[in-house]
């Protein structure tokens, strides 16, 4: 919803008079009873059917390629997700399946979040995050015990299903990226079997048709080599706006020459747009890459290359200082070695099945060691020279600094409300009196650096950093409580919106009852028969019975969303009443050449 904004264009709607507004809505209202008469009248669901032959003939191949028996089936709704496993239980799946979702509130997921904690309490698997491990017992559990992991998007991204290679689209979604998203988890590197991806296709829809069509051969989704699509899918800004013109098409075209023509312009469209976005791609590439890095990129194109993200690489970093007399580091496998045990930061040690290599990560005890070593260092101010000709990248933002000094100053501030929160706050100048701002501090800290001399500090340099650091801060606050109001408003609307749609419903409901009420009442007054008479009457109590509690049922809801109006706005005066405190941690002298 956040992603896809609606234009602010008229629509046809606005230009109907109010005669032609009721027609089309009644019209629209036979329609859906039709289609709802339609449903109700399936008895059989030839989809779900379909997927037993799929996963058969799935399954057949897997054992063809040597590979494990099991499949990841990819829904768009969590409903789905438990129709889809009460379906397969009933056909020879029972005990061979396990849910993920967004939730993972479900008996099973429970059970074996529970069971996996007990497993794992006495080694390193933990990480005290229950979202995580609740993610990595569910993929454990599918890896040692389940053959088929029925999905919604949620396990598109973060996780690593590498121990499977059948990924079943059941529903298929419009968008690119998030296809090519739900095959990464188990097309990758590291994977030792082709990917089966099979596909979900109404071939009696000439506009799915068309979507499959475009998304198989403009965007080579379903290719066999790996990665054939990372190029075609860079050039596109965001699959939300090709899902928007999908959407308009399926709005708008009526026949299948009108759906065929709207295709054909998309097509067009995609083809000039997708040869621009490379062409411009590789000329910023040769324009503000140097040649050492152009020429690393062409060295590892096809090769797998250890990455960390930042937080990881800050890690390293810090641990390869605070451990250097008690540890052997390498850098070229992200590994170290501490009194004959072998430590690996977690990237790579997933990678790894040896139960001899330590899995390293923020939570694991050895980390919080050195991390608490490094904090209770107490820093005295020195010449800190940042050496940009060694480094091996390019931070435009900094290059105007080469061969410039100044001074800088850190604090931690602790804001204490509702929630606690921790800000990091650079304050810096260079010697001709120009602010430095938080970015170019945080980059300047990714450089090679050597340490020099301790450095006495001046008095106006004291208090030209303290103003800019209290500046950065109430600034900080500012934006607290602005978060603060935003969410205020947001929750109230979410609140009044509820409120009124149970009004509507319910104010609907008692017109409808209202309406058979005196439509009872007439009948009655008609009837002569006095048994028949009794008896509408006595329908007309419970009726008149039922419409009381329903207003009351009304008042009651309006009092519970009152009660919850009076909740939020305890929780927001919580948050405003703020506790900070600010903690210095070093003032240095830089330069950087």
């Amino acid at each position: 919803m956040e992603e896809w904004e609606e234009d602010d264009q008229p629509s046809y709607i606005d230009k109907l008079s109010p005669d032609e507004m009721k027609r089309l809505i009644q019209e629209e209202k036979e329609e859906l009873e039709q289609y709802y008469s339609l449903a109700k009248s399936i008895k059989e669901n030839s989809k779900a059917e379909a997927l037993l032959i799929a996963l058969e003939k799935g399954f057949e191949k897997l054992r063809m390629l040597g590979a494990n028996e099991k499949a990841v089936i990819f829904t768009e709704s969590r409903r789905t997700q438990m129709y889809l496993r009460e379906f397969l239980e009933r056909n020879g799946y029972a005990g061979k399946i396990v849910l993920f979702n967004g939730e993972n509130q479900d008996e099973q997921a429970k059970q074996i979040y529970e069971q996996w904690l007990e497993k794992h309490r006495h080694d390193d698997k933990i990480t005290g995050s229950k979202t995580a491990d609740m993610r990595a017992a569910l993929v454990e559990y599918f890896k040692e015990q389940a053959s088929i992991m029925i999905a919604t998007e949620s396990a598109s991204e973060g996780i690593n299903l590498q121990l499977c290679s059948l990924v079943v689209n059941y529903d298929l979604p419009w968008n690119p990226q998030r296809i090519e998203q739900r095959i990464g988890r188990c097309h990758r590197y590291g994977q030792k079997h082709d990917v089966v991806v099979i596909n979900f296709l109404n071939c009696k829809n000439e506009a799915d048709k068309k979507v499959y069509e475009i998304l198989s051969e403009k965007f080579k989704l379903f290719e066999g080599v790996f990665g054939s699509s990372d190029e075609v899918l860079g050039s596109l800004e965001s699959g939300v706006d090709f899902e928007k013109r999908i959407q308009q098409i399926y709005q708008t075209c009526r026949t299948a020459e009108e759906i065929e023509q709207a295709f054909k312009n998309l097509q067009a469209e995609l083809d000039e747009q997708i040869q621009l976005k490379m062409k411009e791609t590789r000329m910023h590439l040769l324009e503000n890459f140097d040649d050492e890095v152009r020429e690393k990129l062409r060295d590892h194109y096809h090769q797998t290359s250890l990455h960390l993200n930042r937080m990881e690489r800050y890690l390293w970093n810090l641990s390869k200082y605070e451990g250097a007399r008690e540890a052997i580091f390498d850098d070229e496998t992200l590994s170290f070695v501490k009194d004959h045990e072998t430590y690996q930061m977690i990237s790579q040690a997933k990678k790894q099945n040896s139960p001899n290599v330590h899995h390293f990560r923020f939570s694991h005890p050895l980390a919080q060691k050195w991390i608490e070593q490094a904090k209770s260092r107490e820093l005295l101010p020195k010449e800190i020279t940042f050496r940009y000709s060694d480094y091996k990248g390019k931070v435009s933002i900094l290059e105007r600094l080469i061969g410039k000094e100044g001074w800088l100053s850190l604090d931690l501030l602790h804001v204490q409300s509702l929630e606690s929160e921790q800000h990091l706050i650079f304050s810096a100048i260079d010697t001709e009196g120009g602010q430095l701002d938080q970015e170019m501090c945080e980059k300047m800290f990714e450089l090679p650096a050597v340490e020099g001399e301790e450095v006495e500090i001046s008095d106006s340099i004291r208090n030209t950093l303290r103003r800019i650091s209290e500046g950065q801060q109430e600034a900080i606050l500012n934006e607290i409580m602005e978060r603060a109001s935003a969410y205020l408003d947001s929750e109230l609307e979410k609140l009044e919106k509820w409120l009124q749609d149970l009004k509507n419903k319910l104010e609907k409901d008692i017109d409808e009852m209202t309406v058979e009420i005196e439509h009872l009442k007439r009948e009655a007054k008609l009837t002569r028969n006095l048994a028949e008479k009794l008896e509408k009457n006595k329908q007309i109590k419970e009726l008149e019975k039922k419409r009381n509690e329903m207003r009351r049922n009304l008042y009651d809801q309006q009092d519970e969303i009152d009660e919850q109006k009076d909740r939020l706005f305890e929780e927001v005066e919580k948050k405003l009443e703020q506790r900070t405190s600010t903690e210095h941690l070093f003032t240095i002298k830089w330069r950087i050449v």
